[in-house]
């Protein structure tokens, strides 16, 4: 059993986050998919891959499903919904996160002397794990981001209203039962190992997350000491909900494709994840020019929205465009 104690300003700094992050979901799966798992829910996702791993996939892979702790991506990658910036994240994180968060991780399928390097800081090991975490992202949950994102977003409207019409001890007494379960002021959650965490003062986030199965996770950020601990928690948790998720339905598809195109229809999926109009351009093989006259179009339609971040061009979904792709499950 995990006990997280709350004090009264634990309890005022109580936030429900968007996601966890499609690179956090990506590596989550990628242990479904190459794991021993009796999880139903995944399994009209599992069967689209007919047990084959492509070679790309291999060196992150090589990382998930070790005996002990489990590689905390989300704290390499952050938890930006742009793939693009959770791999730029990734590839300039400090050394010494690469080390607090690899170091202790029992990665026995891995080539040793790659994961060496990596702790070394070598900037070619880190680029293959990046190259890896993208191609696993594009193969197993890129293409179901808009449903995924739609999902999620429901859930933490659900938990919205939950803490407006009940508070916030409501919701932490049913967000995630009977998983997690409120003894004021202790927040008791199902756990491999017994142990008790005082928050002092810095919150807790709740992330929901689909590729997250049974028990919740706690996370810390190693490099800072006063932020919040995120408490992941699965939302899938049944046949029928995965099935409304990784079932193919190719009659709503090709509605949605003969309403605005082939190619803006992928556009709109793509966008789900936030991305760069390079991204985009990457994603639906085009030019930037072409991807950016998509973006356009989807933007004038209310389906998208575009703000500079940086030097970069951030694109993201409205609830309109999200609606859209979740009704027709793209």
């Amino acid at each position: 059993m995990l006990r997280i104690h709350l004090t009264a300003d634990d309890l005022a700094r109580v936030r429900v986050a968007p996601t966890a992050g499609p690179l956090a979901e990506t590596f989550h799966g990628l242990a479904k998919l190459t794991g021993v798992t009796s999880c139903a829910q995944f399994r009209p996702w599992r069967r689209q891959f007919g047990g084959r791993l492509a070679e790309e996939l291999r060196p992150l892979a090589s990382l998930v499903n070790g005996p002990g702790p489990r590689l905390d991506l989300g704290a390499l990658t952050g938890s930006d919904p742009s793939v693009e910036i959770g791999i730029e994240r990734l590839l300039s994180a400090p050394d010494e996160l690469f080390r607090l968060e690899l170091g202790h991780v029992a990665t026995p399928q891995a080539d040793r002397r790659w994961v060496r390097a990596l702790l070394e800081g070598d900037l070619s090991a880190r680029q293959r794990l990046a190259d890896s975490l993208l191609a696993t992202h594009d193969a197993t949950v890129g293409p179901y981001w808009g449903r995924i994102r739609a999902h999620l977003d429901a859930v933490r409207a659900d938990l919205a209203r939950t803490l407006l019409d009940g508070g916030v001890e409501q919701l932490l007494d049913t967000f995630c039962a009977p998983l997690i379960r409120w003894r004021a002021p202790v927040l008791e959650v199902t756990y491999p190992r017994d142990l008790d965490i005082p928050l002092g003062g810095r919150g807790l986030v709740l992330a929901p997350m689909v590729f997250l199965a049974d028990p919740p996770v706690l996370l810390t950020d190693s490099m800072d000491p006063d932020a919040p601990h995120v408490l992941a928690f699965p939302t899938v948790r049944d046949p029928l909900t995965g099935a409304g998720l990784f079932s193919p339905d190719p009659t709503a598809r090709h509605s949605l494709t003969a309403l605005l195109g082939r190619t803006r229809a992928a556009a709109l999926d793509v966008v789900t994840d936030g991305c760069t109009t390079t991204e985009l351009a990457r994603r639906l093989n085009v030019s930037a020019a072409s991807a950016s006259q998509h973006a356009t179009v989807l933007r004038n339609a209310n389906l998208i929205t575009t703000q500079r971040r940086g030097g970069a061009v951030l694109h993201t979904i409205t609830p309109l465009g999200a609606d859209l792709l979740n009704r027709t499950g793209l």
